[in-house]
């Protein structure tokens, strides 16, 4: 037969339509039998095919340690590989979270591989914990949840005093004025604060505002001090820098609007500045990860 020519099968239907014979290439035909021969291994190693009531389970195992410390055996299962993935990890982890437990937090700032450690591990228990309130970048949202990649710290911004608000928790509070206050007197109140930060504001207004934010009637001053710069042991805001957390005088668009969105908070006070706590007996976060969680957060804002 010459090397070009077709082969056939032999077949042939109304005398000139023939069967050609193109048989599967050898790596095809190898990887077939490859591919069997791996379903059938695992089939045995893993859990396949259901069976009755119940499924093949294998022979492949995982052992990690239960709730109650032990180890314990089971058949292979996502479940049980996770758990084992998760102690692992953590057992990575643990000889950096004790190096950090056990270091001033200065050293542990200019160590680079702790400083890295921080970086990462932070992030990733900063996503977990935190992320869904005060965004992925930390920067928060107006009207609900503090900045906290800014330098504004309402509570004090060491890493003493963050981890004292993870662990605690915070409870911000403003009380309502609507009752306290006549509406022109929460309206002077509201464009004093505003020109405080640099607004331009009706100055006959802010002077009277300024009156009942020093007077023991507005006692505005009792919480956020006689300068208006706050006062971290209650958690109240500077009203003097242009940072605004729950008036959202930024997105007015004019001053008319500007003192309305503050004289909306003055009116009605806050009651809805709660951060839970994470420490504790019903912790969700151990000393450690609050610790390494402080340092974190302490960078994002500048390190101040």
């Amino acid at each position: 037969m010459a090397e070009n020519t077709v082969q056939t099968t032999g077949h042939t239907w109304d005398e000139t339509l023939q069967e050609y014979n193109n048989p599967l290439p050898n790596w095809w035909i190898y990887g077939l039998y490859v591919t069997v021969a791996f379903a059938i291994v695992y089939w045995i190693l893993y859990p396949s095919w259901p069976v009755g009531k119940d499924h093949l389970r294998g022979l492949s195992t995982v052992t990690y340690m239960n709730s109650a410390g032990q180890a314990e055996t089971n058949g292979w299962n996502t479940r049980a590989k996770l758990l084992k993935e998760m102690q692992d990890g953590n057992a990575l982890q643990k000889p950096y979270f004790d190096k950090i437990a056990a270091m001033p937090v200065a050293q542990v700032v200019k160590d680079p591989e702790l400083n890295s450690f921080v970086l990462s591990a932070g992030k990733a228990l900063f996503s977990e914990n935190c992320a869904a309130c005060h965004q992925a970048g930390g920067q928060g949202k107006v009207g609900f949840y503090p900045n906290l990649a800014d330098d504004d710290w309402k509570y004090g911004g060491s890493v003493g005093e963050i981890e004292a608000t993870l662990v605690g928790g915070r409870r911000g509070y403003m009380p309502a004025f609507s009752e306290a206050l006549e509406k022109s007197q929460i309206e002077a109140v509201a464009n004093y604060v505003l020109g405080l930060s640099g607004h331009a504001v009706d100055k006959v207004k802010a002077a009277e505002g300024d009156a009942l934010f020093h007077s023991n009637t507005g006692a505005c001053y009792y919480c956020h001090g006689a300068d208006a710069k706050g006062r971290k042991e209650f958690g109240a805001p500077n009203l003097t820098d242009k940072i605004w957390q729950w008036a959202n005088v930024p997105a007015a668009t004019d001053v008319n609007s500007k003192v309305a969105v503050v004289q909306k908070v003055v009116t009605g006070g806050l009651n809805k500045g709660v951060m839970p706590a994470w420490g504790g007996e019903s912790a969700r976060l151990n000393p450690g990860q609050i610790k390494l969680l402080s340092i974190y957060v302490h960078e994002l804002g500048g390190g101040k």
